[in-house]
């Protein structure tokens, strides 16, 4: 994805000796445009972004947040991990009618501290910054339930205007007497993580689907079968259609189509459903009375082609990082399906017209299949005699031209 991406250039950039790419978000005065004054100088300092659902286990959630207790004046700091569906604007939340929904809050006071230091290491990056940022920097650590949905959002349209339609996850740090206080901006600290989930071990089911068509006035029916040489397909990979039709009936076929389409449920408010061709290949193939076609289509399911299409599924964007078509969701068992916020799905559908004497009438087929990111290959292990260094990635204002506060993204976002 986007930002491992990003990460191994910097990497190669930085030297071979750096295995670790530590992003840093702090709080900002923001009545302050042209230097960084800092309320409580509460920063936090994560590892990565993407925390992966393996189905039987998810990555833990962990960084180390740095304060400066002169400036708390007696205040404690809390850090909080949210999981919320937003549906709409929130300046739509009228007349009682609620489109924000938290599906997962938990909060950890991190100064002062409730147990011990060592307790709540878990990872020896943790163990690295706490050297390197000395006695005023404290770990956290989150485990995410199970029945919790991956990253998701709808892709606004041009002109749309507000926080869009998304499950999405948050860390916030902050500052208070107590851990209810209300969360003044100035004295906290927010950043978008991402929950995603890699392709499973591919399974040796081929997607086919055939039927028959029969028509009025016609003494032997049209055959037509579709399949995929696979059930899953990564992001960026060409995906290839396989379209049998046999046309024993008296009509002509003409103007065959092969589309992928993704099917977005809304599934937590309502029952609102987007149905968006990702993909699309129309050709001028027919089959007349009497004969048979037999053809392999290349479809490419991408969000480069799709990126002013209003209402597409994507894996959560963060921000100042790339995204792809969202990833087919895979529902556990036992966890119930209104709680996931969006299901994501995937089909290849062929469409023709049947033309004949006493008109004409549109036939198609689909078959489903899944569309997901591939599991990578777990990283080398580092030598106890080379040395591993850290790079720190900030976010301010500084290193971002045009960035201004905004009231539902990390500190700081973009204008």
């Amino acid at each position: 994805m986007a930002d491992r991406t990003a990460d191994k250039e910097l990497v190669a950039r930085k030297g071979p000796h750096v295995t670790s790419i530590i992003w840093k978000w702090f709080g900002f005065d923001k009545t302050d445009t042209e230097q960084t004054t800092v309320m409580c100088k509460v920063a936090v300092y994560m590892a990565k972004r993407d925390f992966v659902d393996h189905c039987d286990f998810v990555d833990p959630v962990d960084g180390v947040v740095l304060i400066d207790p002169v400036q708390l004046k007696g205040r404690k700091v809390y850090v909080m991990l949210s999981c919320t569906f937003r549906y709409g604007r929130q300046d739509m939340d009228v007349m009682g009618v609620a489109f924000r929904r938290d599906l997962f809050v938990v909060t950890r006071q991190v100064y002062p501290e409730l147990q011990d230091k060592e307790k709540l290491i878990h990872n020896k990056i943790q163990q690295k910054l706490l050297r390197k940022l000395g006695d005023n920097a404290f770990p956290f650590f989150f485990e995410f339930p199970d029945n919790l949905p991956c990253s998701v959002a709808l892709q606004p349209g041009p002109s749309d205007v507000g926080k869009k339609c998304a499950v999405e996850f948050e860390v916030k740090a902050f500052c208070g007497e107590i851990q209810d206080d209300k969360i003044d901006k100035q004295s906290s600290v927010r950043l978008t993580i991402r929950k995603i989930q890699f392709s499973p071990e591919n399974s040796k089911v081929v997607p086919t689907a055939e039927t028959t068509f029969e028509f009025l006035m016609s003494e032997k029916p049209l055959h037509v079968k579709l399949s995929l040489p696979k059930e899953t397909f990564y992001h960026g990979e060409p995906l290839k259609a396989n379209v049998e039709i046999t046309n024993s009936s008296s009509r002509n076929i003409k103007d065959i189509s092969v589309s992928v389409e993704q099917v977005t449920n809304v599934v937590l408010y309502s029952n609102d459903k987007y149905v968006k061709s990702v993909a699309k290949e129309e050709t001028s193939d027919s089959v007349p009375s009497g004969t048979s076609l037999k053809k392999e289509y290349t479809l490419y399911p991408l969000l480069a082609h799709n990126k002013d299409r209003r209402g597409l599924a994507l894996d959560g964007r963060l921000k100042h990082e790339d995204t792809n078509l969202a990833s087919s969701s895979i529902v556990k068992q036992e966890v119930l399906k209104e709680v996931q916020g969006m299901l994501v799905f995937y089909k290849v559908v062929v469409r023709m017209i049947a033309s004949g004497m006493v008109g004409s009438s549109e036939v198609s087929l689909e078959v489903p299949f899944r569309l997901m990111n591939p599991k990578p290959e777990p990283a080398p292990p580092v030598k106890e005699s080379e040395p591993e260094d850290m790079v720190f990635e900030d976010f301010k204002r500084a290193y971002l031209k045009g960035i201004v506060y905004g009231d539902d993204d990390e500190s700081p976002t973009e204008a």
